[in-house]
């Protein structure tokens, strides 16, 4: 066993010895400055954000959603990131597989006793974990709307609704395996984003506020000049204006940023180039086409040599 040790410090020493390898974190992005904003930072989103897949038919898989109630209550998403929320209504108590990794907006209607209220929360799935497979193999995910998630909205409050499997320790808080923290329950300052991974893994995340989506008239926002095409923020758009918020900028660089402040719409831009110099120096080898292994074993494998012959002798009286 000594030896077997001391074999392998020798191998971690000689693969070690004058390298350095970059932070993992940096590993995980293909190249400098790439890190801003993107779409390799920006969260998971559903096709109901501008996605590609359907409910249900993610790469990660599907979670399977228990919407408990309040009953009757009828459910639709936006399918299309259109805003249209054009998915067949589900009426709760009811289940649905949801992918993983996405971000859904829904829209919930005829909520008992809050007639005509339209609320449209969002529902964060969470990719399955090692902690969570089993789980999420044989279990939906409960998420119910109370009163008094409802009452908080409508009174102005935002609420988060964090889903989790609890580790060993906080077992003994979960119902029917698992636990659910409310922002409007914790005291103030406490993320239940935050509190749920420390406590165990999560499952889904809820984000309801009184953001109505659908019942907002273009007239209403700056008498309706914006949406004419006509004066707005001051009155009047710039010659050539092509779209977008008055006074940011619409150059943008390689990652993704955009550029500086003091370049108008609808004038010539002021940065006309961007160029970006690495000077690190790497060392990448080229992929290894094969490998030889030798090994050996001190001490040896030794058997005794097998029986080739056999002597009887018998005594009889």
């Amino acid at each position: 066993m000594r030896y077997s040790i001391a074999l392998l410090m020798t191998l971690v020493a000689a693969v070690g010895c004058g390298h350095r390898l970059p932070p993992a974190a940096q590993m995980m992005h293909p190249g400098p400055g790439v890190g801003g904003p993107g779409p390799g930072v920006v969260g998971p989103i559903g096709p109901n954000m501008g996605g590609g897949c359907g409910p249900g038919q993610g790469m990660m898989g599907a979670s399977q959603i228990h919407f408990v109630g309040p009953e009757g209550m009828n459910i639709q998403w936006d399918m299309g990131g259109d805003g249209q929320f054009n998915s067949d209504p589900l009426v709760a108590p009811v289940r649905y597989n949801f992918g993983q990794g996405q971000i859904y907006r829904l829209k919930l209607m005829r909520i008992a006793g809050y007639e005509g209220v339209e609320l449209y929360p969002t529902i964060e799935v969470a990719p399955v974990l090692p902690r969570t497979a089993a789980y999420l193999e044989h279990n939906a995910i409960p998420v119910q709307f109370t009163q008094e998630d409802l009452d908080q909205v409508l009174s102005g409050n935002f609420v988060t609704k964090v889903i989790y499997l609890p580790d060993a320790e906080y077992q003994e808080l979960a119902v029917a395996g698992v636990e659910t923290l409310v922002s409007t329950r914790l005291d103030p300052g406490v993320d239940p984003i935050v509190e749920a991974d420390r406590r165990g893994s999560i499952l889904a995340i809820i984000r309801l506020g009184n953001k109505m989506l659908e019942q907002v008239a273009g007239d209403e926002v700056g008498g309706g000049a914006m949406m004419a095409g006509g004066g707005g923020f001051g009155g009047g758009m710039p010659d050539g204006y092509n779209g977008g918020q008055w006074g940011m900028p619409i150059t943008g660089t390689p990652i993704g940023l955009p550029g500086p402040p003091h370049v108008p719409l609808g004038v010539p831009a002021g940065l006309q180039k961007h160029e970006i110099r690495n000077h690190t120096r790497t060392r990448i080898p080229e992929p290894t086409e094969s490998i030889r292994v030798n090994a050996r074993q001190v001490p040896g494998v030794s058997y005794p040599q097998p029986a080739n012959r056999m002597r009887i002798l018998e005594w009889n009286r």
